[in-house]
């Protein structure tokens, strides 16, 4: 067991972040509604608050009239108060975007490349922060960091079209090479833990509380999210749900197994569509198939529910969340029609399974989430894990720091 005691400072820090980080999560609010909520005086309320305004990282937003007395001040997160960038690097794309301190995207640079190797990820990335200074879309005083979300063993786990030189990502030090384009913190970590991170903070995750999250892009991922905190596990590798195992019904593999992640992904899909003459390489092709190709799609979409379902339902008797949310760069049409048959496939097992959404993070979600981190950390949120700031992706010849 490990003891931890406190002093003066650690308490005022203590309070001062959960001021932050209840006004971040309630905005509008008011002074009275903190000290009610906090449980600590109006005074001592009001100087955490003062010092906050001068900090600029809270702003008086507006005067509530029609209560009685003199009207309450509201208080919000000044947007303008700190700023981050968060990309998202996959076999299939390079997204990055800059954020100001409510979530509000100010800019946002996308590469839709196939197996984009290290050095050109790097060349990239400074290129994108170095046009983000020059339109001013960020303010480089209140930049709070740069965050990564990348998936583990990117350069190993081999997929459709998989060339001999993406093995270059394998042990590669992705943080050095950002660290050496900016002085400002990085934070890295999962793709799809980025992404429930995105969910917790501007997503479903501000109405429900625990949730399984599936990201849904080039592979399949996973992440839990337990009373507002992601659970990743005694390992870190949490919620990897694209590993687990399925058993065929049909064809002359009936009976094997084989992980759910080589069943149901992005590229799984593209693949299926070229071996039926169909041709889509990026998301937007999905929309734009004729009648042949989306009724493909949709043959596609409801064999997968059947062992989506299956999952789900596992997941449902296991964790028991309030709801499993599924996003990614799958289009938000077909992650829909999805939905649709995965509902019919637990209904006609009569299994009792969490409630299906949506997850309110568009195809950026990843993005999104690694641009949430930096602003976690900077205004103390529940949702900051120290380990961000140490982590490299998971890979067999660089293993994880123990900080991660």
């Amino acid at each position: 067991m490990i003891l931890s005691g406190s002093n003066t400072e650690q308490a005022a820090a203590a309070n001062r972040a959960m001021i932050l980080a209840a006004i971040h999560r309630g905005a509008p609010i008011s002074r009275t509604e903190l000290a009610h909520q906090s449980r600590l005086t109006k005074q001592a309320v009001t100087r955490i608050v003062d010092r906050l305004l001068d900090e600029g990282l809270v702003m008086e937003a507006r005067r509530r009239h029609g209560l009685r007395g003199q009207p309450a001040i509201e208080l919000e997160i000044d947007p303008e108060g700190v700023f981050s960038v968060g990309a998202n690097i996959d076999r299939d794309h390079l997204t990055i975007v800059a954020v100001d301190a409510a979530g509000t995207v100010r800019g946002r640079i996308h590469h839709e490349r196939r197996f984009l190797l290290p050095d050109d990820f790097a060349g990239l990335m400074a290129d994108a922060l170095s046009s983000f200074r020059r339109r001013r879309v960020i303010e480089e005083a209140r930049l709070a960091g740069i965050g990564l979300a990348i998936p583990d063993w990117l350069g190993e786990v081999k997929v459709v079209g998989f060339p001999s030189e993406y093995r270059r990502w394998n042990g590669y030090d992705v943080r050095g090479a950002l660290e050496a384009i900016s002085d400002h913190p990085v934070f890295i970590d999962n793709d799809a833990n980025a992404a429930a991170l995105g969910e917790i903070e501007y997503g479903l995750g501000t109405e429900i509380g625990s949730f399984f999250y599936i990201l849904a892009n080039a592979c399949l991922g996973g992440s839990l999210v337990i009373d507002g905190v992601r659970h990743k596990g005694a390992s870190g590798i949490g919620g990897e749900i694209g590993w687990l195992p399925v058993v065929f019904d049909d064809g002359p593999l009936a009976g094997s197994t084989q992980p759910l992640g080589e069943m149901f992904s992005l590229f799984i899909l593209f693949d299926y569509l070229e071996r039926n003459g169909i041709k889509a390489t990026t998301p937007g092709d999905l929309l734009n198939l004729d009648d042949a190709g989306r009724s493909r799609v949709s043959r596609w979409l409801r064999k997968i529910s059947i062992k989506l379902a299956q999952a789900i339902v596992d997941i449902g008797m296991i964790v028991d969340p309030e709801g499993v949310l599924i996003g990614g760069r799958f289009p938000v049409r077909l992650i829909d029609e999805l939905l649709v048959y995965v509902h019919e496939e637990i209904t006609r097992l009569g299994a009792r399974a969490p409630f299906l959404h949506r997850a309110a993070g568009s195809e950026d979600a990843a993005a999104l989430g690694a641009a949430a981190i930096p602003l976690a950390h900077r205004l103390g949120l529940p949702s900051a894990e120290p380990g961000q700031r140490f982590r490299n992706p998971i890979s067999s010849r660089q293993s994880q720091d123990p900080a991660a």
